[in-house]
């Protein structure tokens, strides 16, 4: 199964391809889909829309994992997220890639085993299952890959 995750925003959005096979996985590719500050909303929307697409094209997922949003402050910014995470759900039906969606929580359960586990925990474990040199930088790419895996673990069956 070649799973795309993804991290949803607006400026950085967070991307990781990875293969999951005989409960191993290989990364095929790990990278952040970025827009300028500056630009138009609108053209921020198309750019992540065709930067998503071009993954898809590339790597032919059987799945999309993307995080479902939670927001508790900042109601602008959850307003702005909710639509670039719009036009990355759309680009994926659009490929007819089916789409899962996970909390936090989710992703944290799956990943590290506890639901509560701080963002380095997290990255760590990534890094190790993934077997990384490093942590995938930005974070973003890193949580992208988090919720890939957390799709695995959901979908793949045990192992």
């Amino acid at each position: 199964m070649i799973i795309l995750g993804i991290d949803p925003g607006y400026a950085i959005v967070g991307t990781g391809v990875v293969e999951y096979a005989a409960c191993r996985f290989r990364v095929l590719e790990a990278a952040a889909v970025t827009t300028p500050a500056g630009e138009a909303f609108p053209a921020r929307l198309a750019r992540l829309h065709a930067g998503v697409t071009d993954i898809i094209n590339r790597h032919h997922p059987t799945a999309m994992a993307i995080e479902k949003l939670y927001f508790n402050t900042n109601t602008t910014t959850a307003i702005d997220v909710a639509q670039a995470r719009g036009v990355l759900v759309l680009a994926a039906k659009q490929c007819g890639v089916p789409v899962f969606e996970y909390t936090p929580l989710q992703v944290k359960q799956a990943v590290v085993g506890y639901g509560r586990a701080e963002k380095q925990q997290v990255q760590e474990m990534v890094r190790l299952l993934l077997r990384l040199e490093a942590r995938p930088k930005p974070d973003d790419v890193a949580d992208a890959l988090a919720i890939a895996i957390c799709h695995a673990h959901t979908a793949g069956g045990g192992c």
